[in-house]
């Protein structure tokens, strides 16, 4: 008899409790319990993992890792699937290898290299992935320039962070004044250049953001599992256009998402982002961690989380070709409930059956879930 795997998500994003679902409903029903831990303690991954802690506030990368590897140790994490601090927990594979832990991430190397987008876009254009064009800014002299720049080449100039996350800072530039028309509706992702310019004006640090031209959809996100061996598992495009998302095995999308999951060392999950600029795909963005909207490839008969953390036991699931791809749909919102206020929620053993310390609680919290269109 196989078993139980203990796997540990560190401040992960809440869409990851379908991820912790699709761990539990595994194709060998192998017992898997999920130990998580957050800063915040109404983070619905809290509610569903068997275990939970709050985390330490105000740890630098180095202390995070220590902090991590001794909760590997005294939970017996057999699989750990780092977000937060990601590079600094990786630095130190071979201290969790040691203590019976595989970390599920990529090399340093590959981190290092798309922690920071500018850098990311140079690293895949020299393997021959097209990327659109782009200037690194840090003033308003420099913002002014690449914003003349790509309108004098057609294009509508955006910003974002050249390290960061989730759409976090993305902005669009337009030189319409400001005035009562922007504040109806819902706020937008427009800002008026004049505005972002006094702004950097009377800043005391200068930024570091990357303008470009905004691209066009169809965004696809491609998910990789890619082994130790620079192998890729598998790979399948996920469509976004408005509301309608759906499947791809379009090589014009997969076959560059190869070529950057093996050439950089991508192991384990990864997601490669790519949209339009005319009528070509070009990079979007590289996220060395799972997707929040990997779960939805269930869709297509496939359970990648499972298939990963296989991956990191060792335990080659081979290559992975979905069954079908399932039809578009769309997303929305539903309840998930949360954890009492007081933490840590452990569980304890009662006639050799581990049940939760605390009773369901009735709060509630809303997380996506799919629907077919």
């Amino acid at each position: 008899m196989l078993s139980r795997v203990r796997v540990w998500l560190n401040r992960t994003y809440a869409e990851n409790v379908f991820f912790m679902d699709q761990l539990r409903r595994n194709p060998g029903d192998r017992a898997v319990e999920i130990h998580a831990t957050h800063a915040d303690p109404d983070s619905p991954v809290l509610a569903a993992a068997d275990t939970a802690e709050l985390e330490p506030e105000g740890l630098s990368p180095a202390a995070y890792a220590e902090y991590a590897l001794d909760q590997c140790v005294r939970r017996g994490i057999d699989v750990f699937v780092p977000r937060l601090h990601q590079a600094a927990v990786v630095a130190h594979r071979a201290e969790f290898a040691a203590a019976g832990t595989a970390l599920l991430a990529p090399t340093p190397q590959a981190i290092a290299v798309f922690e920071d987008k500018a850098t990311a876009y140079e690293a895949v254009r020299s393997v021959g992935v097209p990327v659109p064009p782009w200037r690194r800014v840090r003033t308003a002299d420099e913002l002014i320039s690449a914003v003349d720049e790509l309108e004098a080449a057609g294009h509508r100039a955006c910003f974002k962070p050249a390290a960061g996350a989730g759409g976090v800072g993305f902005r669009m530039i337009t030189r319409s004044p400001f005035s009562l028309l922007h504040l109806t509706g819902f706020p937008g992702p427009h800002v008026q250049l004049d505005l972002v310019v006094e702004a950097l004006r009377r800043a005391e640090e200068p930024v570091d953001w990357l303008v470009m031209p905004r691209l066009e959809q169809p965004e696809v996100s491609v998910d990789c599992l890619t082994g130790p061996d620079n192998r890729v598992r598998l790979a399948v495009g996920r469509t976004k256009n408005g509301r309608r998302r759906g499947f791809t095995l379009d090589e014009r999308w997969l076959a560059p998402a190869r070529l950057i999951a093996e050439g950089f060392g991508l192991h384990h999950l990864s997601n490669i982002q790519f949209r339009m600029l005319g009528d070509r795909p070009v990079l979007l963005d590289v996220n060395t961690r799972p997707a929040g909207g990997l779960h939805q490839l269930s869709l297509c008969g496939v359970n990648v989380p499972w298939a990963a953390v296989q991956l990191a036991l060792g335990e080659d699931p081979g290559v992975i070709e979905p069954p079908f791809l399932g039809q578009d749909y769309t997303v929305v919102s539903a309840p998930r409930p949360l954890a009492p206020a007081v933490l840590p929620r452990q569980r304890v053993e009662s006639a050799g059956v581990l049940l939760p310390a605390v009773p369901a609680p009735a709060q509630a919290v809303t997380a996506a879930e799919v629907l077919p269109l």
